[in-house]
């Protein structure tokens, strides 16, 4: 584990990236208190690619689907078409 200044990181940013890419944590200070740390990212599925999606299944706020490529069944209308367009005229025959 390392540990980097911030004006440090922000002039060798990328060394430090890669650092972390290969599985080194770098901690990051701030006047010698640690302020963030630098980290490999955990394992994601492959389907993931949503950033916010990825941080809200670390989180355990979401779960991945148990059946992948499973796609969701056919939504069914409320009420036929004639219906809804019937009574869209009686809302607007008030006006």
């Amino acid at each position: 584990m390392r540990t980097v200044g911030l004006k440090v990181l922000k002039n060798r940013l990328s060394e430090y990236v890669r650092l972390a890419a290969r599985g080194e944590t770098v901690l990051v200070t701030d006047r010698e208190i640690v302020v963030a740390e630098l980290r490999p990212p955990e394992a994601r599925g492959p389907s993931v690619s949503d950033a916010v999606l990825a941080e809200a299944m670390r989180r355990g706020w979401l779960t991945a689907p148990m059946v992948t490529g499973a796609s969701a069944p056919p939504r069914l209308p409320v009420a036929p078409l004639g219906a809804l367009l019937r009574e869209l005229d009686v809302d607007r025959g008030d006006r």
